[in-house]
């Protein structure tokens, strides 16, 4: 990952607050002044067997308690997370030269809380989340359609959430912030969970 910002300055410690959501909060509010599509990132997770397995999904909150994201919970990412329990994200700016890497635990969000968030979703894309048999084999894009189809036709107003359809979160015990620099000397932080609170520490690049 070669730097796209020679002009960043050195990061020091004394620059970061004390709490890495309240920095990611910082680093999120530029990214999304100067990155298209700043909430992507990639999550990763582990199927039963150990194998790793990683997609690219959208963030859709974040706060104290954690990174907050949405699937069908039929998925092949689900069935991951809920055996495992565990997932690690990775949120790359490259306009920024800026990447925060975070793993822990996974718990399913609120029926409320995936209610709300689902009532927010273009009707398009709500119809979407009954047609689509996720990461199930279909013969034919026709078969998609179809589906897609029946949804419309069931639902002519407002359409509910599905009971397959709903929000995780992610609760970090670890959240790492990469700033790129000059020469490959680039700025590593990590926050770790220690007693209640954070610990921070500089890494070698």
């Amino acid at each position: 990952m070669s730097p796209r910002r020679p002009d960043n300055p050195p990061l020091s410690r004394s620059e970061l607050s004390e709490n890495p959501y309240e920095q990611f909060a910082s680093w999120f509010e530029r990214a999304s002044e100067e990155v298209p599509l700043c909430e992507a990132m990639t999550l990763a997770t582990v199927d039963g067997d150990g194998a790793p397995d990683a997609r690219m999904v959208l963030l859709k909150g974040f706060g104290p308690d954690g990174f907050r994201f949405f699937s069908n919970y039929d998925s092949a990412k689900a069935r991951q997370l809920e055996g495992s329990g565990r997932a690690a994200i990775v949120v790359y700016w490259r306009e920024l030269d800026r990447q925060v890497r975070a793993r822990g635990s996974v718990h399913r969000l609120s029926p409320a809380d995936s209610d709300a968030y689902f009532a927010t979703r273009p009707r398009e894309a709500q119809l979407g989340a009954w047609a689509s048999p996720q990461s199930r084999s279909i013969a034919y894009r026709a078969e998609l359609e179809r589906l897609l189809a029946d949804a419309e036709g069931r639902f002519e107003s407002e359409v509910p959430r599905p009971d397959h359809w709903g929000g995780y979160l992610l609760v970090a015990e670890r959240i790492e912030f990469w700033q790129g620099q000059v020469a490959r000397l680039h700025d590593r932080f990590a926050y770790s969970r220690a007693d209640g609170g954070w610990e921070l520490e500089r890494l070698a690049p």
